[in-house]
């Protein structure tokens, strides 16, 4: 069982770096993002008591439009983990992902849904260990069944650690909120790259335990 360990601190520097050099580019992002999402399900609020039909219908479109802008964020994040400058257009790179997001995602919220009917803890055990999904879809194009095998393979040993820095993410999100909205331009964009970071020390981590038993096994007995 490989060990796996990130730091919490180093994570949240790192994505306070990046969100300070390009914090406009992240503005002008996050304006269209929460557009594109918000708009649909707002019109969705206002026509559900005289529509429920065409409410739905909306529902519908911001569902859609919330797995383009998760595919478009994390693919920005991922290129900025791999020191790419990010264009206003990488928001809208769901084509070659978004069939097998969708799939991921829902596969993913039946079973943290089900775990969370039983007992609530099954469903946050749950949630940690297929977290990652989005991530193996975008970056590797795996299929749904194989992201969440992955992500689940990456947050073995680290569950509880991972429990606590999306608490602490969440918490930085929520002071963001607080402060009538403006400070999500700065929470969002660092939250997002320190997930990210930790996404990809997983699963370096996890690669190099992979490695170090065939590399032993190759290695000549003097």
């Amino acid at each position: 069982m490989e060990k796996k360990d990130f730091s919490v601190e180093e994570a949240l520097q790192y994505g306070w770096n990046i969100m300070k050099a390009n914090i406009w580019f992240f503005v002008g992002v996050l304006v269209v993002a929460w557009a594109l999402a918000g708009v649909p399900h707002i019109i969705a609020s206002i026509l559900q008591k005289e529509s429920s039909g065409l409410a739905f219908f909306f529902r519908v479109i911001g569902w859609v439009a919330d797995i383009i802008i998760s595919i478009g964020l994390i693919s920005i994040a991922l290129k900025f983990l791999d020191n790419q400058e990010p264009k206003f257009e990488d928001l809208f790179s769901f084509r070659p992902y978004f069939w097998k997001y969708l799939g991921a995602s829902i596969l993913t919220g039946l079973i943290v849904w089900v775990g969370f009917v039983l007992l609530i803890v099954p469903g946050i055990y749950w949630a940690l260990k297929f977290q990652f999904f989005g991530y193996f879809v975008v970056e590797q194009g795996r299929d749904p069944v194989e992201s969440m095998r992955m992500s689940s393979r990456i947050t073995q040993t680290i569950k509880w650690k991972l429990l606590g820095f999306g608490v602490v993410l969440a918490i930085i999100n929520v002071v963001g909120a607080i402060c009538l909205f403006v400070g999500l331009f700065v929470t969002i964009p660092v939250t997002l790259l320190a997930y990210a970071s930790v996404y990809r020390k997983l699963l370096r981590q996890t690669e190099s335990a992979q490695l170090m038993p065939a590399a032993s096994e190759a290695a000549p007995v003097s």
